[in-house]
């Protein structure tokens, strides 16, 4: 995610790092290379121009000037800077009403669909709402066999009337209904096209009309940079919607959309896409995604997303298991289970603070743990609950039944053993301090 822009960044910052102090000769160097990442990263150039004015008028302030290590001050003010740009706080959805009408708009092929059932998702499972989905593109018939098979998988109701097609109608009609089964928000997907036209817009304004939505959403694909902008501008002008989201930002490696399309439409990021699964959606904060663009990572949401997973009386229980030196592979396999739930491995990684440049160019895709999964299914029950039976001759039943050899059995065995005391060790008082730790870091 914003792989270029991060790397233009970072040399631009090397350029005071040998320096004492702050002059406007270097300063003016540096500045000059974020402008030139900024407009590299698809930023129009008067943002980046008024961008870069700022952080040059910061940067010649007399704290700047007496600094002791002004490259890291730098740092500081543009990471301050580029959060601004991105809206400065994060924006929440209006979901009061009864029941409360989301509206989904953008272009075909913005990924609409997908977001309308990933948020239904996320009112349903984080909010404890009744979510009703509507299919409202009555022109293309893959959407509705979409929304209805994404609706089945997260539980949720899908409203269509197969054998209309009125839009207008159908959403009001399961604005009704919804009223009528005791639904709490009511999410309306629509039509969209392949470039922004007068009958479309006509369409979706028609339907903002009969349904008074208490929020709108435009959803579009961040990979599009500065096209992305100029179509929220136009729905902008259209509908005044309330937020956008932006999907597929982790195949974005620039970041003009995100960073730009705040100031351009003056309406705040609210949700991003960051993978296929039905919970690959997440809040935008704008100061945690400056950290991430700078190679700063994200710990509070890769401690939110651990937290989330969290299951307080599972816990204690492995705690007093670890204690007892009775942690096993069955434990293993579930904690491996809470990892993969918390999202895609590489990105998780990316949250640590110093990691996204480390693996910017390894391989970790989302079957990482297959082996791993595949010799411990390998064990008998006996085996899961008790490793020290694992002696040689089992180990080689487990490679050959797991089609994978000696040597990664082993060294998976030795990285349980490690596991194992590394979890002991942290049971006691180190435990309770790491777990203070996070829930400090949560609330920061």
């Amino acid at each position: 995610m914003f792989e270029g822009l991060s790397d233009r960044l970072d040399r631009s910052f090397k350029i005071l790092k040998g320096h004492g102090s702050i002059t406007e000769i270097n300063v003016a160097e540096s500045v000059k290379e974020i402008r030139k990442a900024l407009i590299e990263a698809d930023v129009s150039y008067k943002i980046a121009k008024d961008f870069t004015s700022r952080v040059k008028a910061k940067a010649l302030g007399s704290d700047v000037l007496n600094a002791i290590k002004p490259g890291e001050l730098m740092v500081k003010i543009v990471h301050d800077e580029l959060a601004e740009l991105m809206g400065g706080e994060q924006v929440g959805i209006n979901t009061k009403g009864d029941p409360a009408v989301i509206l989904i708009a953008g272009l075909q092929g913005s990924g609409k669909t997908t977001f309308s059932a990933k948020l239904a998702n996320y009112l349903k499972s984080k909010k404890g709402q009744q979510v009703m989905l509507v299919a409202g593109d009555v022109y293309r018939p893959a959407a509705i066999n979409q929304l209805k098979v994404l609706g089945e998988q997260i539980g949720a109701e899908v409203y269509t009337e197969e054998d209309s097609k009125n839009p207008v109608q159908i959403a009001k009609n399961a604005v009704k209904r919804a009223k009528e089964y005791g639904k709490n928000i009511v999410i309306v997907d629509t039509a969209g096209r392949l470039a922004v036209d007068e009958e479309m817009m006509t369409e979706i304004s028609n339907i903002k009309k009969a349904i008074n939505p208490q929020e709108i959403l435009f959803v579009v694909d961040s990979m599009t940079g500065q096209d992305a902008v100029n179509t929220a501008k136009a729905f902008n002008d259209l509908l005044n919607f309330d937020g956008v989201v932006l999907t597929k930002l982790d195949g974005d490696t620039r970041g003009g959309a995100a960073l730009t399309i705040r100031s351009v439409v003056e309406k705040p990021i609210k949700f991003v896409g960051i993978g296929e699964k039905m919970d690959a959606l997440d809040l935008f904060h704008p100061s945690r995604m400056a950290d991430r663009i700078l190679g700063m990572g994200d710990i509070v949401s890769l401690v939110e997303k651990a937290q989330e997973q969290f299951d307080e009386e599972e816990a204690r229980k492995l705690q007093k298991k670890i204690a007892k030196n009775q942690f096993n592979f069955n434990d293993f396999m579930k904690q491996i289970q809470q990892i993969k739930k918390m999202g895609n491995v590489k990105d998780l990684m990316g949250m640590i603070p110093g990691m996204s440049k480390a693996i910017k160019d390894v391989d970790i895709d989302d079957d990482a743990f297959k082996g791993i999964e595949a010799i411990i299914q390998s064990m008998t029950p006996e085996e899961r609950e008790n490793p020290k039976l694992l002696n040689g001759s089992r180990r080689k039943r487990i490679a050959n039944g797991a089609g994978s050899n000696i040597q990664e059995v082993n060294r998976l065995i030795k990285q349980f053993a490690e596991t194992s005391k590394m979890m002991k060790m942290m049971t006691g008082g180190g435990g309770r301090k790491m777990a203070n730790m996070m829930n400090a870091m949560k609330r920061r």
